[in-house]
């Protein structure tokens, strides 16, 4: 079947981002295209500016209300953005069927890389709650790191093997050196591909987002540390920074392709937010949260359909891009759903939400390895029209992530804290 390069489609045309700009979001040059799966015999991949890969997060203080559900079903939400943006894509499944829709929904569906800042700052504040009770001895951190360990890379590890005959067949076509070849193993093996923008492979490609998270458990329990006793003036300063910080560090000379440290701002602004939610306070809003959130994702939305604001505010690429107003409004959507009151939260705090949420994890690091295998077996066979067949793809997926959650993640989760504590013992 005929060969084509394919690249993700852009929001509606805008002016050409400053390099600073670029650097916010970790998006590639013009010419550095990160590719994702086609739906024809031989797979392609388009750019992913994936979602952060959603932190499960069961946190280590017991009591009921330490735990927050709403936040838990959103993660299956936006793994489900995630994927419909890569799904929707030119040459994809529903190309057609999202080049059919009015330019403010297709900017929506579209728009779906965005939920990478939503899963970061979640990350950081499900985390910040987890720990909040930790001394962090030598013994906490070392549990710690086990268990972050153990909350990424076994499912991780099932990915990799699931397109593993894909990874064989790219190894052995002789354009490639030794050495390139071994690199390119090297940096799957040790999650690195945060850290080297393309690599001209797409074998999975959202795992990107694991090396921020790698990179952010790193730093978390001295970031974490720092502000465990900060009072508002402080965490709102952190919160300021954060919008700042990736500008700054674009305009000092940092590569735009080191995304674990240009997305770090939004790790840290979930990690203020959490520490501003246990401040309290929330006496009026707690039966009012959705005056929070709905707010917040009205005009987020608002945002993605017309960003040019976000450009029109930019002066010599120090206004910030899409992702720095996308942030503030990230983290009062965050804190409204944590309330837990109104339709929105109570929803997504659902049985049937939340348990998707818990594996919406292996949803999102699984969907691409799926879809090469959709792509070489049912695409080939079939003659469905595409918007059937991403219907089916859609409720694989799903299948997969539950099968891969209650036989892979949860009991490798399990197996590897129990024995990291019995050493520690």
């Amino acid at each position: 079947m005929r060969t084509q390069a394919l690249r993700a489609q852009a929001l509606p045309a805008l002016p050409a981002p400053t390099r600073a700009a670029r650097a916010q979001t970790g998006a590639p040059a013009r010419n550095d295209t990160i590719t994702c799966i086609a739906t024809t015999a031989h797979p392609r991949f388009v750019h992913a500016a994936e979602p952060l890969p959603p932190e499960q997060g069961i946190p280590l203080r017991s009591a009921a209300r330490d735990y927050l559900p709403a936040l838990t079903g959103l993660r299956f939400l936006l793994a489900l953005w995630v994927i419909l943006h890569h799904i929707a894509g030119k040459g994809m499944m529903l190309e057609a069927w999202a080049n059919s829709l009015p330019p403010a929904a297709k900017s929506l569906v579209l728009g779906g890389y965005l939920a990478v800042q939503t899963f970061f700052i979640l990350s950081g504040f499900v985390l910040a709650r987890s720990y909040a009770g930790s001394t962090w001895s030598s013994k906490d951190l070392k549990s710690y790191f086990a268990a972050r360990f153990a909350r990424i890379y076994p499912v991780y590890a099932l990915s990799l093997l699931v397109v593993s005959p894909f990874i064989f067949d790219s190894l052995m076509r002789p354009t490639r050196t030794l050495a390139h070849k071994t690199g390119l193993l090297l940096t799957y093996a040790f999650v690195l591909q945060g850290w080297f923008g393309n690599l001209g492979v797409g074998w999975n490609t959202p795992a990107w987002t694991l090396s921020c998270e790698f990179f952010f458990y790193l730093f978390f329990p001295l970031l974490f540390l720092g502000l465990r006793k900060a009072g508002k003036p402080v965490l709102y300063g952190v919160l300021a920074l954060g919008l700042a910080l990736p500008t700054i560090l674009a305009h000092a000379g940092m590569p735009f392709t080191w995304k674990p440290i240009i997305h770090s701002a939004d790790f840290a602004s979930g990690i203020a937010a959490a520490r501003l939610f246990e401040l309290g306070g929330w006496k009026f809003l707690r039966s009012r949260a959705s005056l929070l959130y709905i707010p917040a994702l009205i005009l987020g939305a608002l945002l993605i359909i017309d960003p040019s604001v976000m450009y029109v505010a930019n002066y010599r690429g120090w206004g910030g891009d899409l992702n720095t107003g996308l942030r503030p409004l990230n983290v009062i959507a965050l804190l409204g759903l944590a309330l837990g009151s109104g339709y929105g939260a109570r929803l997504l705090a659902s049985r049937w939400c939340e348990y998707l949420g818990r594996a919406s994890y292996s949803m999102y690091i699984l969907h691409v390895p799926v879809l090469w295998w959709y792509s070489k077996m049912a695409m080939r066979q079939t003659v469905m029209p595409r918007t059937v067949a991403a219907a089916f793809y859609f409720a694989v997926v799903i299948l997969v992530s539950i099968l891969a959650f209650e036989l892979v993640e949860k009991p490798a989760n399990t197996w590897l804290r129990r024995n990291v504590k019995r050493r520690l013992a």
